[in-house]
């Protein structure tokens, strides 16, 4: 087999793990909280819950671009090869959690936290191997492929992680062990460096203020969404505030630094270059609504519908990620062939049309009700899927396009970084347009439901004034909160009937169906929103100055002259 192949087919594999692990535990909680014997409701465990979700992808988002700098440096294969190293080994680790309660759930996130980095090496340097390995005719069939294995795997995750979480809730990690390690022994023996290394410097400076400052912003968002101080949300609590403002003034320092350092780990020049500004751009909103719709689809899911039509709430995650599939059929169509067709007819093209295709798609599911005819609702995410196929390998052959052979590691985290910046801040942005939506209508909801069923006026307004958040994750969990919420001694002072009723399957998702629409429809417009301005994004094109506008870009971005073997012009490749 050609080493072309090899490299596609490897990398393929790699990105496919990195990506699977990154959804497989959203959709696997509810087994995986069970199995360690934690409760979900308890305000103490909220933080894990939200590490679970976001440990994984926040780290992710914060490395990519410092591995794909290393990659350029000492090599792309072997930071590449490393990872897969590091990720079957956690595989394993997280597979034998030996503890329950809070040590069993820490464990998890630490080793998680530690995958994170396996995942990072991969995801990092993939696109950057195929593009050495690749002619540049085949470049966008080839990046195609390993993009749309990337982006699927996020979709994967939810049908794997929803059968195997019926199973077993460690199935979820061992599922990853036989891949895991026999991508790592077909990495070592079979790839190898054809790409152009650079000799440089680690940018010590740029590389802690660029890890600071992005995970204090993006841990300030993920606390954001907590009550506090009897507010839904904690917005004003001081550590989130100093999170925001403290990170956000520490990438300002970082992005100084990287203007006077002569080996910069985050190239700020090839900002210079406005396709690949435009596709950055386009990459992190598409990625912000992608990942936002994946929490809405799941709570709509395993919360309100799948109860409504008789599912119980233990089946629900298994059958959430199955009703789930069409969505990740449009994606395998489409993304494949728009890669073909981006050789063929140029990339910008598809890439603005996915963007827009998307946003027809949420303004469908805007307008359906929650209690939905699924060939509607299954014909909808298909097309939404079909829009972030035809999206996804045209963008990432802008990017990498748009870049000298030398910096194509660099490029490649950098685009990383969006993405995975993107899946963090969806949960934040999201989350907290729903609890905002939901603060207005739910609490009267919920009161007026309870009183109708007898339940005494006090301990109904007790119940209806929990923080909106906790409704939000017992839905996300497809967990029944109303029992716990009222107690033992409420429910049997009740009629059988009534009792039977508010603890049955289809008195909460009845109660909170209303009010999450209603957050529904502003998500869904934000969503709309990121949509055509990535559609917009994707229509901004290099300027055609010179051919030497990739020298430019190297040297503004190194301080140095880049190898003479390295040297080719940035091309506008629509």
């Amino acid at each position: 087999m050609s080493y072309k192949w090899i490299a596609l087919s490897n990398t393929t594999l790699g990105n496919l793990l990195a990506t699977i692990n990154s959804s497989i535990v959203l959709i696997s909680l509810p087994a995986i909280f069970k199995g360690i014997a934690i409760d979900p409701l308890s305000p103490a465990n909220v933080s894990y819950l939200l590490w679970m979700l976001m440990g994984y992808m926040l780290v992710t988002a914060v490395l990519v671009v410092t591995l794909g700098r290393l990659g350029d440096m000492y090599g792309r294969v072997r930071i590449y090869n490393a990872g897969f190293a590091i990720f079957a080994v956690t595989s394993i680790i997280l597979a034998i959690d030996p503890f329950t309660g809070g040590a069993g759930a820490l464990w998890l996130i630490g080793w998680r936290i530690v995958q994170a980095i396996g995942g990072a090496m991969l995801m990092a340097n993939s696109a950057a191997i195929i593009t050495d390995a690749f002619p540049a005719e085949q470049r966008g069939m080839a990046l195609g492929v390993n993009i749309v294995s990337a982006l699927a795997g996020s979709f994967i995750g939810l049908v794997v992680g929803g059968v195997l979480a019926e199973w077993h809730w460690r199935s979820v990690f061992w599922v990853s062990i036989p891949l895991a390690v026999a991508g790592t022994i077909w990495a070592y023996r079979s790839l190898r460096e054809t790409g152009s290394r650079r000799p440089a410097r680690i940018d010590w400076w740029g590389n802690a203020t660029f890890a600071i400052g992005l995970t204090a912003v993006l841990a300030g968002i993920t606390y954001g969404i907590q009550p506090y101080g009897g507010h839904a949300q904690g917005w004003t609590n001081p550590w989130v505030l100093a999170g925001l403002i403290g990170g956000g003034l520490t990438l300002v320092v970082f992005a100084v630094i990287e203007t006077r350092v002569p080996e910069p780990m985050f190239p700020l020049g090839l900002f210079r270059n406005l396709a690949f500004t435009g596709g950055n751009l386009a990459n992190l909103l598409a990625s912000v609504a992608r990942g936002g719709l994946q929490f809405m689809l799941i709570i709509w899911l395993q919360g309100i519908w799948l109860p409504l039509h008789g599912y119980s709430y233990e089946s629900t995650p298994l059958w959430a990620g199955i009703y789930l599939v069409p969505m990740t059929i449009g994606f395998l169509a489409a993304g494949p062939l728009s890669g073909v067709l981006s050789d063929r007819y140029g990339p910008r093209l598809f890439a603005v049309v996915g963007m827009l295709v998307m946003a027809l798609s949420f303004a469908g599911l805007m307008l359906i009700p929650g209690d939905f005819s699924y060939p509607v609702f299954a014909l909808l995410i298909f097309v939404n899927g079909l829009g972030g196929g035809l999206f996804a390998a045209p963008n990432t052959s802008l990017l990498m396009s748009a870049v000298p052979a030398d910096m194509r590691g660099a490029a490649s985290g950098m685009r990383a970084t969006f993405q995975n910046a993107g899946q963090v801040l969806s949960i934040g942005v999201f989350f907290s347009l729903m609890v905002a939506g939901l603060a207005d209508s739910l609490p009267n909801s919920l009161d007026t439901g309870l009183t109708a069923q007898g339940v005494p006026a006090d301990v109904a307004a007790s119940a209806a004034s929990i923080p909106p958040v906790g409704t939000l994750f017992a839905a996300f969990l497809g967990y029944n909160p109303i029992a716990e919420l009222l107690g033992p001694d409420v429910l049997g002072a009740l009629p059988p009937a009534n009792a039977d009723r508010l603890t049955g399957l289809e008195f909460f998702p009845q109660l909170i169906a209303g009010p999450f629409h209603d957050g529904l429809v502003v998500v869904f417009w934000l969503a709309i929103g990121m949509s055509v301005l990535g559609a917009l994004a994707s229509m901004i094109r290099t300027q055609r100055a010179a051919s030497s506008s990739a020298d430019a870009i190297a040297l503004a971005s190194s301080g140095a002259p880049a190898p003479r073997s390295s040297r080719a012009p940035a091309v506008d490749p629509s």
